[in-house]
């Protein structure tokens, strides 16, 4: 399995208008990405999170569709429209063991 996490943190212009654009945008990418085994934006959690207060999980059969995913049309529009919303990001990507 291939992991994509991207965590974000958005400025104060990320109201809840756009938090419903971006579920939109993950909807369509589960929907219309082949082998995407789960998509989705969230709050982050964590205490220690450093300013990110939300990402980007993803988790893909493997890299090629990890690559798939990075050029479809609904991943570029999501990107595109929440551009202007980023004020930092991390991004990690990486294949992890899975148990059958």
């Amino acid at each position: 399995m291939f992991l994509h996490v991207v965590m974000l943190q958005l400025s104060g212009a990320a109201d809840a208008r756009f938090h419903d654009r971006v579920q939109g945008y993950c909807d369509r990418i589960l929907a219309e990405c082949d082998g995407v085994a789960g998509y989705a934006f969230r709050s982050n959690q964590a205490s220690r999170s450093d300013g990110l207060t939300h990402a980007v999980v993803a988790a893909f059969s493997d890299a090629a569709a990890h690559d798939r995913y990075q050029v479809s049309p609904a991943h570029q529009e999501m990107k595109a429209y929440m551009a202007d919303f980023i004020e930092r990001l991390v991004v990690f990507d990486g294949e992890i063991p899975t148990i059958c």
